[in-house]
């Protein structure tokens, strides 16, 4: 028998998430400030912060469905 999907703790999960990865973005904004980065490696942080600001758009809308989920009743 599959296992149940335990979705209780989803929105508690995705503001971690969401916590987790801007420390990230902080993180790689002062590593911007090494002026011994290459342009290159310029660039592929900011590519990486470019995709970290989206992932945390997809959890802000995930965690707003999770909530609304939760305010129908659809989770417990």
């Amino acid at each position: 028998m599959a296992k149940r999907d335990d979705r209780s703790n989803n929105v508690e999960r995705l503001q971690s998430m969401v916590e987790h990865t801007e420390e990230n973005i902080r993180e790689a904004e002062e590593t911007l400030e090494n002026d011994s980065l290459t342009r290159e490696d310029r660039q592929a942080v900011k590519a990486k912060n470019n995709r970290r600001g989206q992932s945390i758009e997809a959890f802000k809308n995930e965690i707003a469905d999770e909530k609304g989920d939760r305010e129908q009743g659809r989770i417990e």
